[in-house]
């Protein structure tokens, strides 16, 4: 009788992560720490046929099965997570063996960045050998951490592969937290207002905010440069108060940064912001610059 083997694990997907026993990891992308200045002071690259895309829907229908039963909201399958399981399943069937990263293979931050354009703040995954896809559900829900990914309500996107090798199955199960496609002037409208709810909260004012069509190429330098602060901020710290930070959630700020913005001596304020990928930050974070004047 075949034995089933499985791994589990839950990621940043701007961090690093462990492999190899049975695992669990989780928590939400955290921003980094803000600056705050003062005036001068794929695919896979195999072939469809090798895929069981039957069997890959068939694990999506049980998972959603059990997700409902748990009060979770259904997993939507995403083309390139999709594209990042099959990857990562074709790799364990070529090493005989399960693994979250093998030598001189990429993250699955960076394999999911690599293959899907949607917007995650939080990844996880599983990994099987198993006989067929109903025992691979059953076992992968009797294991609590690997449970855990499958019902996991802040999950809402996946991408299920399944390839056969002999009588057994490879099966990889990518899982992500997708979030809002915001533009640029919709993510500074997000900041503006977390700005003044603050000020309003501290009773110190609402500031006015100046548009200035700038900022959003400085915050897309810093998303290219990978670091909060660059020539075009140490510019704008010359003569005003100026906040640089990272985020996934715009509509909160983060600590930090409050001394800055509830300042009693500024009056107005611009934001500029990008959504941008890094070496950093695979999976893209919003890339925020403030100056209070």
């Amino acid at each position: 009788m075949l034995r089933s083997f499985t791994l589990t694990l839950i990621v940043l997907l701007a961090g690093p992560f462990a492999m190899g026993a049975p695992s669990s990891k989780k928590a939400a992308l955290k921003p980094a720490a803000a600056k705050t200045a003062r005036p001068v002071d794929a695919g896979s690259g195999a072939d469809d046929s090798n895929f069981d895309a039957q069997a890959e829907q068939q694990l999506l229908v049980l998972a959603n099965q059990a997700r409902a039963q748990a009060g979770a909201a259904p997993l939507q399958m995403d083309a390139g997570l999709t594209a990042a399981a099959r990857a990562h399943a074709v790799t364990m069937v070529q090493q005989q063996q399960l693994s979250h990263q093998f030598s001189g293979e990429a993250s699955l931050p960076e394999r999911i960045a690599a293959n899907s354009p949607v917007r995650m703040d939080q990844a996880g995954e599983n990994v099987a050998l198993d006989v067929d896809v109903q025992q691979a559900n059953e076992h992968l829900l009797e294991s609590p951490h690997h449970r855990e990914n499958l019902l996991d309500p802040a999950f809402n996107v996946a991408g299920f592969a399944v390839v056969h090798d002999g009588a057994r199955i490879y099966v990889v199960q990518d899982f992500g937290h997708s979030q809002p496609n915001y533009s640029a002037d919709q993510t500074a409208n997000l900041v503006a207002t977390a700005v003044n709810n603050l000020r309003e909260q501290q009773q110190v004012g609402m500031l006015q905010q100046a548009r200035n069509n700038d900022l959003q190429a400085t915050a897309c330098g810093m998303a290219q440069q990978d670091r909060l602060t660059t020539v075009a901020t140490h510019q704008l710290a010359q003569k005003d108060h100026v906040v640089t930070y990272t985020t996934t959630r715009p509509d909160l700020l983060p600590r930090g940064t409050e001394d800055a913005i509830t300042d009693r001596h500024v009056g107005s304020f611009s934001v500029g912001t990008c959504y941008g990928r890094s070496a950093t930050y695979p999976g893209g974070v919003y890339w925020v610059v403030l100056v209070l004047y």
